[in-house]
């Protein structure tokens, strides 16, 4: 039976990168949240702190659909996001009746801060103070810290967690 992993965390943690090493490991298709948003036109408006609920929820409407046709035919998925509303995570759980994992990448506000600034489409260090304390304000499903590990172990752990 397919299954589907959320990946959680501040910007500049390394969830694209953990997701394209994991997807590989697991065989499974990259959903891009922010990517989602955006192509929907429901994305961060300059000015805005964060993204309301409200638009996570209609974005969830339109996509859970296609969520569920893929798990059905067997496709494992990863979505990928920051998931700073715990409302949003929720829905997509009760939404998907599928075998889950939910994962929080943790590290220290300056090592995102660090990464960010080596990655293309830079968020800038405010977005990405804002957006850390936005994603830690609440801890969801299992913590994994990055903090002097390689994407590569990373990536490992999380497999390790989800063999079991």
């Amino acid at each position: 039976m397919s299954y589907f992993v959320i990946i959680r965390g501040p910007a500049g943690v390394g969830k694209s990168t953990i997701s394209r090493l994991l997807a590989k490991k697991i065989k499974a298709e990259i959903i891009h949240f922010d990517e989602v948003m955006n192509t929907l036109g429901l994305d961060y408006i300059p000015g805005d702190k964060w993204i309301p609920l409200n638009k996570f929820l209609k974005a969830d409407k339109i996509k859970i659909p296609e969520f569920i046709n893929k798990l059905k035919k067997g496709t494992n998925l990863i979505i990928d996001g920051n998931f700073y509303h715990k409302e949003h995570i929720e829905d997509i759980i009760n939404n998907l009746d599928f075998p889950n994992k939910v994962f929080t990448l943790k590290a220290d506000m300056q090592e995102c801060i660090k990464r960010d600034q080596t990655r293309k489409g830079e968020l800038g260090e405010q977005a990405t103070k804002d957006v850390f304390k936005l994603v830690s304000a609440f801890d969801y499903g299992i913590d994994i810290d990055t903090n002097k590990k390689t994407p590569e172990e990373i990536a490992d752990e999380i497999n390790s967690i989800l063999e079991e």
